[in-house]
């Protein structure tokens, strides 16, 4: 694993969409994975400001997200698609149909099966942005999933249900279920990067990075993982 840490969290997500922007124009076919939640919001900005001002080029990229809340449509304010089209897709030059994400509705097992067919069928991920979860979860991959894991429905544990319903009116509007790439999938990306940011991930950090590989911590099996780059700010970094 190749560590970065970063005085604050700004410096972090210039970063990252530098490391992403720079992969974009090397391989203007680029397929990115990307994730939502919290963590990466800062980083579609620089994004966006630098399509903006720069002129990067998605006309020809693909993206694949993580992860969607099972029961959601597309339409839904808090579903994954609704939060990526308004926080990046309707702000770059990328053409709709090369934006995947989960459908959270209809035969989830049909569905889990076609996105992940649909992934091998783009030719795999490129370069797959993850934060990470206090409780090592990588996309809704949560503590005791299998390593070996493809697309599934997982039920969301409820420390999970609570660190989202920020997001939500209450706690019980938050679903119970979620629609993620398994780790598996994940792993086969060419290129990784997480980012986390406060103390609050410091632990987790530590646990994923220093501890051994186990279930109990999904994020861990990113040691396994032969192209790794953590983008972390001080607070993030203080337990390494």
């Amino acid at each position: 694993m190749q560590v970065q840490i970063f005085q604050n969290k700004e410096a972090l997500h210039r970063a990252v969409a530098e490391r992403i922007i720079a992969e974009v124009k090397q391989n203007p076919q680029s397929v990115l994975g990307l994730s939502t939640g919290s963590s990466p919001i800062d980083t579609y900005a620089n994004l966006v400001r630098d399509h903006q001002t720069q002129g990067t080029d998605y006309s020809r990229v693909r993206t694949f997200n993580l992860d969607e809340y099972v029961g959601l449509a597309g339409s839904h304010p808090q579903s994954y698609r609704y939060f990526m089209n308004e926080h990046l897709f309707h702000h770059l030059n990328i053409p709709m149909e090369n934006t995947y994400v989960p459908s959270g509705i209809g035969d989830l097992e049909k569905e889990c099966e076609a996105y992940e067919n649909e992934i091998k069928r783009q030719g795999g991920i490129d370069l797959q942005l993850l934060g990470i979860g206090t409780n090592g979860h990588i996309g809704f991959n949560e503590p005791g999933t299998p390593l070996d894991s493809r697309t599934h429905v997982t039920r969301l544990l409820q420390e999970t249900i609570t660190a989202n319903a920020r997001f939500f009116s209450t706690v019980e509007e938050v679903p119970t279920e979620a629609v993620t790439m398994g780790i598996q999938t994940i792993m086969e990306a060419r290129q990784i990067v997480l980012l986390a940011y406060g103390s609050k991930k410091a632990a987790t950090i530590r646990d994923a990075v220093r501890r051994p590989v186990t279930e109990n911590v999904p994020a861990s099996v990113l040691q396994h993982h032969p192209d790794v780059a953590l983008y972390l700010d001080e607070e993030a970094a203080a337990l390494l």
